[in-house]
């Protein structure tokens, strides 16, 4: 996960219905709701609303930049916490799956089907592949990990993450989201371990 680039300063009532917005939009998705939709459920004028954003597409491009924007300082508060390359690397991988738990299936189903989103999601999990390389390098220069292809792992790893997210694998496997990010960190961990 990464950073996205800071948002404008917004009120509190603001901040408020961000908040809300994105709850509701994990826990249903959005392809469905208008901006009639929005407003009534998070009681507010649509005037409101086109204070956020200009259209319904735009407002579910908010909600969807906003969470990704909230779980990336979640996973990386949990990585600083973590100290050795096989904590940090299982760590990483468990703080997505936790940062992912809270959307539902419709949220995941219509950001890999709307074009912007979907383009949010493509550069979060490009980021995340980037961080998993940089974690498998420092536990490699420290002899934590076997010398490996890290741009090789990294990109095994997004290609997974993006079939995660389109539910691919649950469908396959009958694993749960937060159960397939464990099986893909054991896998990685397992071919990086040091062999004796």
């Amino acid at each position: 996960m990464t950073t996205i680039p800071a948002r404008r300063r917004r009120t509190g009532r603001q901040e408020q219905l961000r908040e809300q917005l994105v709850e509701l939009v994990l826990a249903e998705g959005f392809a469905h709701l208008t901006v009639d939709d929005y407003a009534a459920r998070l009681r507010c004028s649509k005037r409101t609303l086109y204070a956020l954003a200009d259209s319904k597409e735009q407002l579910a491009t908010l909600a969807v930049r906003e969470f990704f924007r909230t779980a990336t300082v979640e996973v990386e508060q949990t990585l600083a916490k973590l100290r050795t390359p096989t904590t940090r690397l299982t760590g990483y991988l468990a703080a997505i799956a936790a940062a992912l738990r809270p959307a539902s299936a419709e949220f995941l189903a219509d950001v890999s089907d709307f074009g912007p989103t979907r383009e949010l999601y493509q550069f979060n999990t490009d980021r995340a592949a980037a961080r998993v390389e940089e974690l498998i390098n420092d536990g490699v220069r420290t002899k934590a990990f076997r010398a490996v292809s890290a741009t090789f792992v990294g990109d095994l790893v997004a290609s997974t993450m993006r079939r995660i997210l389109a539910g691919e694998v649950s469908r396959s496997t009958g694993l749960t989201d937060a159960q397939c990010y464990s099986e893909l960190s054991t896998l990685v961990l397992t071919a990086l371990r040091r062999r004796r």
